[in-house]
């Protein structure tokens, strides 16, 4: 029986093929035959099945799709807009102010063409990092529009305008998971996101049960300046609630304890270099760290500049080249998630940032006239 038009088999001819083995193993003018949605052969000269479609792949690279661990979807409906923000101003304009004021076709227009720009970019597999989530009708917005493009996405339900442990207690979340849960076979899967702002009281521990009881992998952001810091890891670990699947995002101002306390419970880190660096959240020690191999990610389309390469220094992280983080960065506790907005609203000192109207925009430099 011949193979149907939408599962024909695929014959990439011609490029250079990245194998990703253990030999880091690369082929050149090779050839990459995909069968049924697996790679069925590699190698040189290979013929094409039935009913195959050959793409020339000359002059271009086979790779598997990358994958990015952490990106703010729903804020590509500002893209680029604060490339040149520091952390606080970030924080006051997304989480008090416009960010706030986000409808759910908003998000969804955010979702679809971050999603439809992953793609492009070849990178198949993207979680969505959605703490814009006000609404289950927001939520549902946000799945709608990872639905309609033909990627992989996971979808890390958040609501910053709310603190976990209120959001993850409303009937209404856990209904959307009822709903959606399994009906994407792997193209779409689920997680929690949230953070643990250190407060002794340990009031998260509401939002780690719900994803317990709904068997949802958490994704926080850790050790970032000013909002979490190694009192959220130590809570964590005391209460039992590091897993395997959990994912630590930047943990830039981490000290080696909270490491070990990743490692040994055998989390991951996603890094986000470009945003670390350069909105000043703080250094990750990509050398020093003891848990899994960095994972990466763009962070948010608001604060990435596409002619810029975006993972580029990575490996230089350590040197501390970009980042603007004020004194203290591994201070502070906050009750609520938007309490580092708030101070960070009271205490802007940038010359260009105005708080409700967003940064302003710098003189030009003064130019001589000729003659």
């Amino acid at each position: 029986m011949p193979p149907t038009p939408d599962r024909r088999p695929v014959l990439f001819t011609g490029g250079t093929v990245l194998t990703m083995d253990d030999q880091h193993t690369v082929l050149s003018d090779a050839d990459l035959l995909v069968v049924d949605d697996r790679i069925a052969e590699v190698g040189r000269g290979l013929s094409a099945p039935d009913g195959a479609e050959v793409i020339d792949a000359s002059g271009g690279i086979v790779m598997p799709g990358m994958i990015d661990t952490h990106r703010h979807m729903w804020q590509t409906a500002m893209r680029a807009y604060g490339a040149d923000w520091t952390l606080t101003q970030y924080f006051v304009w997304y989480y008090l102010e416009h960010g706030a004021k986000f409808r759910p076709e908003d998000v969804r227009a955010g979702n679809l063409l971050s999603a439809w720009d992953a793609l492009e970019a070849g990178v198949t597999t993207t979680v969505d990092w959605s703490h814009g989530l006000q609404t289950v009708d927001h939520a549902e917005a946000a799945v709608d529009a990872l639905r309609a493009v033909p990627g992989r996405f996971v979808l890390a339900y958040g609501n910053i305008q709310a603190a976990p442990w209120e959001w993850t207690a409303d009937p209404a979340v856990r209904s959307f998971f009822d709903r959606n849960r399994g009906s994407d076979g792997d193209m779409l899967g689920f997680q929690l996101a949230f953070d643990v702002t250190g407060d002794p009281a340990f009031p998260e521990k509401a939002a780690f049960e719900l994803a317990r009881d709904l068997g949802l992998p958490v994704t926080t952001h850790a050790g970032v300046w000013g909002a979490t810091n190694d009192d959220g890891i130590r809570l964590m670990h005391e209460h039992g609630f590091m897993q395997p699947d959990t994912v630590y995002v930047h943990a830039a101002t981490l000290t080696t304890d909270s490491y070990h306390r990743i490692a040994a419970t055998g989390g991951s880190i996603s890094v986000s270099t470009e945003s670390e660096q350069s909105a000043g959240q703080g250094y990750p020690d990509l050398a020093g760290a003891p848990s899994r191999h960095p994972r990466l990610a763009v962070d948010g389309h608001l604060g990435v500049v596409e002619q810029r390469p975006v993972q580029r220094h990575a490996h230089h992280a350590r040197r501390r080249p970009l980042a603007r983080a004020p004194r203290g960065a591994r201070g502070g506790r906050h009750r609520h998630p938007l309490a580092p907005a708030r101070r960070a609203g009271r205490r802007l000192g940038d010359p260009r940032w105005c708080p409700r109207a967003g940064p302003r925009r710098p003189r030009p430099p003064h130019r001589r006239r000729e003659g």
